[in-house]
């Protein structure tokens, strides 16, 4: 049963009002891969009555008003991705299509959504109940951050959502405590998880640069960045706050990691894994081709690329869930009458992380002076991938599965150091689990882009694909490796580019198709490397490609549609 999402099923549940309005960008469609879906199911498993109205008309009250007003509070998103991102492509053109709108026209999709939406229900709604902010585009930029699409240094969404709350990270602890304090009349201040505006700052509270400060100089918008980046494990970070003229943003800590046991209660909730009907009769919705049958068998990143949000938002400390609740996911998706055998995806940002954590880091939280990957895997790590191996051999032996791939992307240096399982990995993927290409993503080949992405350096790669091909070899198999690059990145040149091209076709007897330009993503340090021309760990100036034609040039360059 879909959460509602019309009047007539709120008489159908003989509900005169609802506790909860949950407002996004996106079509509803009931995954659990769906951010506002999982929100929704969460705080109803709570105890709350919660609807949710996808895609509102910005214009008029036709939508934003057809379940009438919450007794608690609304909640915002726009949507599984940031708006902007949604909406344009790294060169600033407008998007055509949106997978994840019905009929697939992106036509449905404000830019700059959480604001919109906000002003959308304070034009209708005066006096109205608490506005909270929530999702991957409020998270991203709940402090001072830079805005590509406008090229300037943004207050913190709450401001100009004129919002109440911002709820950051994933989430599900933060607004179910939320929703129980508002509804028992409670102080909502002490919450983690969550953002708020003040008219002065809590005591023992960590000051970033204030917001005029860092608009207008550089180096103090670094150092802004590195305190509040430092200041994101549930387990080391101190609360923090930010000046804008007379008021303060304050960012409690985070919440404490999801246990093994809730994220497992999450995934057992009862999605219908479709679109809602109001939604579907409006054309189909192109991410259920992918969704409908995948599996997230874990959340959060320990890669930390710097171009990537991931981490930041999901958490840089990986959870995975247990096999049991995947097995149990896995023999739910074969009950449907559409399911054909096929599982498209076990995985998460990165497929081969499951099952993996540093220990040290569980303890005490993630380390403020290096990072589990780069330079090298850390020693402290010790990656094992026999649960990831023992997981998907249960899966694949469930009656009704034919097969099950791993579309996620493979973290080849990561494998590669698990000396003892790399090889048995790789033939299980090859012989049972890939679709005939396997995707990696090494972004770049030279030394210096890579640095400043994050990244392993291009041996590494070169060890995996021999790995890849000899096993292939061996097993009979003609599966082949799809390689995913990005060009215009901070650092990078075009000699960069033209050496990038001649690696692919000299050691990877590829001429690459998957080349995307480099979008400076809000609260990332590729982000902050773009605006501010500073390496942030170095201090010294960087090459950075500004101009849209250049970049597109770099792109070219490798695609083989110029030799210059």
């Amino acid at each position: 049963m879909f959460l509602p999402t019309t009047g007539n099923e709120l008489k159908k549940l003989k509900w005169d009002k609802l506790d909860i309005i949950l407002v996004t960008g996106d079509a509803y469609i009931d995954s659990p891969f769906i951010g506002v879906s999982i929100i929704g199911r969460v705080l109803t498993a709570a105890g709350f009555r919660v609807g949710i109205i996808a895609q509102p008309d910005w214009q008029s009250k036709t939508d934003i008003g057809r379940l009438g007003e919450p007794e608690l509070f609304w909640g915002i998103t726009g949507g599984c991705m940031d708006s902007m991102v949604a909406n344009y492509t790294a060169t600033k053109k407008k998007r055509h299509d949106d997978d994840l709108t019905a009929g697939g026209k992106n036509n449905r999709r404000p830019d700059r959504a959480v604001v919109v939406y906000a002003n959308l229900i304070r034009r209708y709604f005066k006096n109205t109940k608490p506005l909270v902010l929530g999702g991957v585009e409020a998270s991203l930029r709940r402090v001072a951050h830079y805005d590509f699409w406008s090229d300037s240094v943004r207050r913190s969404i709450l401001f100009d959502a004129r919002a109440d709350i911002l709820v950051y990270g994933m989430a599900e602890k933060a607004i179910v405590e939320l929703a129980q304090k508002m509804r028992e009349g409670k102080d909502i201040e002490d919450i983690r998880g969550i953002c708020y505006i003040s008219p002065a700052p809590p005591p023992d509270y960590i000051e970033l640069p204030a917001y005029e400060d860092v608009a207008a100089d550089k180096k103090s918008f670094v150092s802004m960045f590195n305190i509040f980046y430092q200041n994101n494990d549930p387990l080391t970070a101190q609360g923090l706050f930010q000046r804008y003229d007379k008021r303060y943003l304050v960012q409690n800590p985070p919440q404490p990691h999801l246990t093994i046991d809730e994220l497992d209660n999450i995934y057992a909730l009862d999605f219908t894994r479709d679109v809602h009907p109001f939604y579907s009769e409006q054309g189909k919705v192109k991410a259920m081709e992918t969704i409908k049958f995948s599996i997230t068998s874990h959340r959060g990143c320990f890669g930390e690329c710097n171009f990537c949000s991931i981490g930041l938002h999901e958490g840089r400390t990986v959870i995975s869930r247990s096999e049991k609740s995947i097995i149990a996911e896995a023999r739910k998706l074969t009950a449907f009458p559409d399911f054909k055998g096929y599982i498209l995806d076990v995985g998460g940002s990165t497929a081969n992380m499951y099952g993996i954590e540093c220990s040290r880091k569980q303890k005490n939280g993630a380390c403020k002076n290096k990072r589990c990957l780069y330079p090298q895997v850390c020693d402290v790590l010790k990656p094992d991938h026999s649960r990831q191996i023992n997981l998907l051999e249960s899966l694949r032996n469930i009656a009704g599965v034919k097969k099950v791939f791993v579309a996620s992307g493979i973290r080849y240096d990561l494998l590669l150091s698990d000396k003892k399982h790399c090889t048995s990995y790789m033939r299980e993927l090859v012989k049972h689990h890939t679709s005939g290409q396997l995707k990696v993503a090494p972004e770049h080949i030279t030394p210096n882009t890579l640095k400043l992405m994050g990244k392993p350096q291009a041996r590494s790669l070169l060890n995996f694909k021999h790995i890849f091909e000899e096993i292939n070899k061996s097993s009979g198999q003609k599966q082949f490796l799809t390689y995913y690059f990005i060009a215009a990145h901070p650092g990078c040149t075009e000699e960069d580019m033209r050496e990038l091209k001649s690696f692919a076709g000299r050691e990877l007897k590829t001429n690459p198709r998957q080349v995307q330009i480099f979008t400076p993503l809000p609260l990332t340090y590729s982000g902050l490397m773009y605006f501010t021309e500073i390496d942030p760990f170095t201090g010294k100036k960087i090459f950075v490609e500004k101009k849209t034609e250049k970049k597109q040039r770099q792109k070219d360059i490798v695609v083989g549609r110029t030799n210059r």
